[in-house]
């Protein structure tokens, strides 16, 4: 019988730019494909980007979490989680983006080109963890993570980024957790809006707590901290009795 297989799956070619930005990651994709995905925003394609950022943000966070417990040992978790709020916030993400030179490779649609997409902060952190993302997929726990601390080699970490100004998540989490109480959950409740000016709604629930707070923003990121501090605000305001 003849060794003949069926035809080739046809393998996405990278350009220059995304073959330069493979080796500022320091990987090369097995699947070139989740790369071009990872850059592709909503207002370019329906296969876009936004299922990689969810992913990608839980590996970063996870990755951040690996390296702060082995390089802070002595430092309780309620420090650890607030320099990881330091660390992965959007600030922090853009600067990153921007290095690794997501603003020139990044698809948009025409409406958000002329909006100025490609320098949006949300749109690029959430690149950011996109591309994270396809490298877990493209590889797995280990390269990701080992692609996170590259990008993270130059952020200096130490104790003293615990002191720094709590964001409303953080601030939330901890309240709950020093009275002994579930962690706060978030969904997005509705999106609005055009591809490139998007509105978000999300809501923030605690299983401890009888109460769902929601929260609005033109990122997912921005509506969590809304919908945070929306709770943060419920739960700190005085029962009448």
């Amino acid at each position: 019988m003849s060794g003949a297989t069926g035809p080739a799956r046809r393998v996405p070619e990278l350009g220059t730019d995304l073959q330069r930005l493979q080796e500022r990651l320091g990987h090369v994709f097995a699947q070139p494909g989740l790369l071009v995905r990872a850059v592709t925003h909503r207002s370019f394609s329906a296969d876009h980007n936004e299922r990689l950022e969810f992913l990608g943000d839980s590996v970063l966070n996870l990755a951040i979490s690996n390296l702060l417990y082995g390089e802070l040992s002595r430092l309780p978790e309620g420090d650890l989680s607030r320099i990881r709020a330091n660390l992965v916030k959007q600030d922090t993400l853009v600067g990153l983006s921007t290095e690794l030179g997501l603003p020139v490779v990044i698809r948009l649609g025409e409406g958000e080109l002329k909006t100025g997409g490609r320098q949006r902060p949300s749109i690029l952190a959430d690149a950011l963890e996109a591309v994270i993302g396809a490298v877990f997929l493209d590889a797995g726990y280990d390269p990701a993570a080992q692609v996170v601390q590259r990008l993270f080699r130059h952020i200096p970490v130490n104790p003293r980024m615990s002191a720094m100004e709590k964001d409303p998540k953080t601030e939330l989490q901890e309240w709950l957790q020093g009275r002994k109480m579930g962690l706060p959950t978030y969904r997005v409740v509705s999106t609005s809006g055009a591809a490139h000016a998007q509105n978000f709604v999300v809501a923030c629930e605690a299983t401890d707590v009888q109460f769902i707070a929601q929260g609005g923003g033109t990122s997912r990121r921005s509506a969590e901290q809304a919908a945070a501090s929306a709770m943060l605000e419920h739960l700190k305001t005085p029962k009448k009795k």
